[in-house]
């Protein structure tokens, strides 16, 4: 299974480049990868129709419980034939409907669309907790992407923004129930913390997981109140629409659900919950469903109360509950999938998006109209298509479970609009009348019409021969969620029956809806209250007080006087140590006074203290620049006398570089500044300097009287060759012990980097040409070439010999970056660059790249991620992944620094 996500995200990444390639037909060939996905799994079913559960474990970061624990069982199996079958329509269609867009337009939705896939298998794959909470906030990140996919609408991102701000909420509630789980089970297993639901009920936590889950669901679903993000989400292009918001992305609501349903119901409330919650969507998704003028927000509600049914259908008791979400679900996939495709197209050939503007297209459209038609019917529940099933399964449902009458008769309703809004959505388009005669832009293709007759033929062939996708889908489906074989007769004809009779109630009152529509419809639209008092009207003013709010904290906090910033940091340090001392009262600890005075250390110590002294006091910008370099000189010497030559050599650079840094604003800014703080403010500065001065003071002494032992730093050197193949102890630490917090550090300057690079870009499309360079001393001028060279070999020579010997990639890429300073300050930033072949930018992401890929070749061997190899070839030759992390970081260095470097200068010379 690992394979198969990995192939599907390999290949997502690189298959759309086809669609740069191709034109027409493009969409054909990138399918090719979600149909090999799908035969994949196809190969599995013997495995899921027996029963069987397979499982794949690859270790990747155990220490905090994360590892690629993948679970294939009844239920993840049908949600990965929906994935991946219904995703390779979406891009057979999504080929014929983005024509208009640029080949680029394309290759990004290809890219996006495939990606979301992967993100959507990694979810229902998952057995880690954790590893799950990844991928479910991949798809709504992706799906912020699809959703804004034109960024030119205001429309699209401001929907595109809140479905982020309502799924991504949901998504930090899912990893708040992962952490409590984890902290009360000991473990992040997803089938463990399934079977050992009543550990959790019982446990302090239990409530707090119980809601936190069910939030996650609810945002995903679009369940009340996190409803109104999915009809605003409908400004996404169609064929994200068909994928995203009706077969795959907002059914991971109802899986989590699902899974976690023996918790919640050993609760004693949460069934309670999740019915009251899916009645009140069903019944606003059903009000407003009338009032929708569009084709697409006319679907998204009903896929709104669709979504309320499958929530209460998990809230019921009884297995035939769990027969009936199973089958609505797969039912709902199909049909939902085909009209979405079937709206997309009246919109594409059309140019028209509104119901009563539509009409007469039958002729015109003929597969869309046939398809629309049978994908209608099986929503409607008309035998003999599957639609018609499964609403028989979910009348037995609630018949049969405990709860009274209410549920019934919401359902009854609400499948009654739907079968009306299912005859709107038909008749109007394509086999009435309209108004006005409805113009035609562009001709049905085959890739806009194949992909909703196919679903809609799939809706009628599951219901006349059920038999496949009983045995190897839906029946290991209900087993897994219910946790034990059940029997299911998919069949059209049970006899006359209660089931049959409600059928046939939701089908008369659902005509009557259909004839009277016009009526029901301009009356609510009449009716304002359900925008004026609506939940999204809501949310936004929420939103509006909270951004109103923040502005106000920041104009009180940043307000620009980096002196106050600092002193008020200073001062709350100050205290909070003050009071945690005299909390404790513990007593100072003082040095015996038996240790001999080192006259050279004391001198560079006073050297240092008395740079800072005239740093504090200059007012010459060169002078204070030059005291702060004696004090981090004297910070490096003392490094190096105390037997930390990585940290001196890394301290000297620095400096070196910070020198660098000021000397190209040296031109721009004044090098003397008048006094700018009265006697008063310097009394305060000097109180607040001294306060710190004496903590610092206070805190040494004491750490310096007490013998803490060395176990920690005796166990790195000892084991530094022994699991490091490396005698410097200090890189083989950051490198192999504590790999994973040098990468995440690495993040972080890859982060700044690209700040930089965007805080200082050009401010034109059409830059100006810069501005010659100062001219420089000869003897600079012509030291700079071999000196570039000198430090740049010098780096290199850092960055090999930094496992066994002082040094290491972040140093000497530091190193590195002081090398092409010097060649900046000599020739400009425009000669450093072109000597450099490639943009700060470019290196940062090489840089990053190859330190995440270092860690890949020990996770495939079944060692944790960034678990390092080596390689002895000739006995004195060692090569390793170190050597390739270490040049990640080395090039992350260099690009961050050159990005700052650069930018800066630029912005000298502007």
């Amino acid at each position: 299974m690992l394979v198969i996500l990995v192939l599907s995200l390999v290949g997502s990444c690189l298959l759309p480049f086809v669609a740069r390639i191709m034109g027409r037909g493009a969409g054909l060939v990138v399918a090719i990868l979600p149909l090999g996905l799908l035969a994949a799994f196809v190969r599995m079913a013997p495995v899921v129709e027996r029963g069987w559960v397979q499982t794949e474990t690859h270790r990747w970061a155990p220490a905090v419980g994360l590892d690629l624990t993948l679970r294939l069982d009844g239920f993840s199996f049908l949600f990965c034939l929906l994935i991946t079958g219904i995703g390779a329509l979406v891009v057979v269609y999504a080929g014929g409907y983005l024509t208009l867009k640029s080949r680029a337009q394309r290759a990004r939705f290809f890219t996006l669309i495939l990606l979301f896939m992967t993100a959507m298998l990694g979810t229902v794959l998952a057995d880690n907790l954790l590893l799950l909470a990844i991928f479910w906030e991949a798809t709504s990140i992706l799906s912020f992407l699809l959703i804004g996919f034109d960024g030119r609408s205001a429309r699209a991102r401001r929907a595109a923004v809140m479905a982020l701000q309502v799924t991504a909420g949901g998504g930090l509630a899912l990893l708040a129930a992962v952490v409590m789980i984890g902290h009360v089970l000991g473990s992040y297993s997803f089938s463990g913390a399934i079977d050992r639901g009543a550990e959790l009920v019982v446990s302090p936590w239990g409530a707090p997981i119980v809601v936190a889950v069910m939030i996650a669901g609810f945002t995903k679903s679009a369940q009340f109140p996190f409803h109104f993000w999915l009809p605003n989400a409908m400004q996404a292009p169609t064929p994200a629409s068909a994928f995203l918001h009706s077969a795959t992305m907002v059914k991971l609501g109802i899986y989590l659900l699902a899974r976690f349903e023996p918790t919640i119901a050993a609760t004693g409330w949460g069934r309670t919950v999740m019915i009251v919650v899916a009645c009140i969507t069903m019944l606003v998704a059903a009000v407003q469903a009338l009032r929708a003028e569009s084709f697409k927000a006319a679907l998204a509600f009903s896929t709104m109360a669709s979504l309320g049914i499958l929530v209460l259908l998990v809230g019921l008791d009884g297995p035939t509950a769990t027969v009936a979400m199973i089958g609505f679900l797969l039912a709902h996939a199909l049909y939902k999938a085909a009209l979405f495709f079937c709206a997309g197209s009246v919109l594409h050939a059309t140019g028209v998006g509104s119901l009563r503007a539509l009409g007469g297209l039958a002729r015109r459209m003929p597969m869309t109209a046939i398809a629309c038609a049978g994908a209608s019917l099986s929503m409607a529940g008309i035998p003999p298509f599957f639609g018609f099933i499964t609403k028989e399964f979910l009348f037995q449902a609630q018949i049969e479970s405990s709860w009274e009458s209410v549920p019934i008769a919401i359902a009854v309703l609400v499948n009654a609009v739907m079968v009306g809004v299912a005859a709107v959505v038909t008749l109007k388009p394509f086999f009435l009348r309209p108004a006005e005669p409805v113009k035609l832009e562009h001709r049905e293709s085959f890739s806009l019409g194949m992909p909703p007759l196919l679903l809609a033929l799939a809706g009628l062939t599951i219901s006349l021969d059920p038999d496949w996708i009983t045995r190897v889908a839906v029946g290991p489906a209900v087993a897994a969620v219910y946790r034990r074989p059940i029997e299911v007769d998919v069949a059209v004809w049970h006899g006359v029956t209660p089931m049959l009779m409600l059928s046939g109630l939701v089908v008369l009152v659902g005509v009557a809806i259909a004839v009277f529509w016009r009526r029901i419809h301009l009356y609510l639209r009449s009716h304002d209250q359900f925008e004026r008092f609506g939940i999204e009207r809501m949310w936004e003013r929420s939103l509006r007080l909270l951004l109103r709010t923040s502005a106000g904290l920041v104009r009180w906090t940043e307000h620009g006087d980096l002196r106050m910033v600092l002193g008020t940091a200073i001062a709350a340090m100050i205290a909070i140590a003050a009071w945690s001392v005299a909390s404790v009262g513990a007593p100072l600890h003082l040095p015996s006074g038996d240790a001999p005075v080192r006259v050279a250390d004391t001198l560079v110590a006073l050297a240092g203290v008395a740079g800072a002294v005239v740093a504090a006091r200059a007012r010459n910008l060169l002078v204070a620049m030059l005291a702060v370099g004696l004090t981090g000189f004297a910070v490096a010497i003392t490094f190096m006398t105390g037997g930390a030559p990585d940290l001196a050599i890394t301290q000297f650079t620095v400096e070196a570089l910070i020198v660098v840094l000021l000397t190209a604003l040296l031109v721009v800014l004044p090098l003397d500044a008048p006094r700018t703080r009265s006697g008063r403010q310097r009394l305060v500065d000097w109180g607040l300097a001294g306060s710190l001065a004496l903590l610092l003071l206070v805190a040494l002494v004491d750490v310096a009287a007490i013998n803490h032992g060395a176990v920690p730093s005796d166990f790195f050197a000892r084991m530094s060759y022994v699991a490091g193949k490396g005698h410097n102890v200090v890189n083989v630490i950051l490198v192999d012990f504590r790999g994973f917090d040098t990468l995440g550090e690495t993040t972080v300057i890859a982060a700044a980097a690209l700040l930089a690079i965007s805080l200082l870009a050009r401010r034109t499309a059409t830059p100006h040409a810069e501005k010659p360079v100062r001219a420089v001393h000869f003897s600079f001028a012509v030291a700079a070439a071999p000196l570039f060279w000198l430090l740049l070999v010098g780096s290199v020579v850092i960055l090999w010999r930094g496992h066994d010997q002082p040094g290491g990639g972040f140093v000497g890429g530091l190193v590195a970056a002081l090398a092409f300073a010097v060649l900046s300050l000599a020739r400009g930033p425009a000669a450093a660059g072109h000597s450099l072949r490639m943009s700060p930018r470019t290196l940062v992401g090489v840089g990053l790249a190859t330190a995440l890929v270092s860690g890949l070749p020990g996770m495939i061997g079944g060692r944790p991620y960034l678990t390092h190899l080596w390689w002895e070839p000739a006995g004195f030759l060692k090569l390793s992944t170190t050597m390739t992390f270490d040049f990640g970081v080395y090039l992350v260095v260099l690009g961050a620094v050159l990005a700052f470097l650069f930018g800066l200068q630029r912005e000298a010379t502007r």
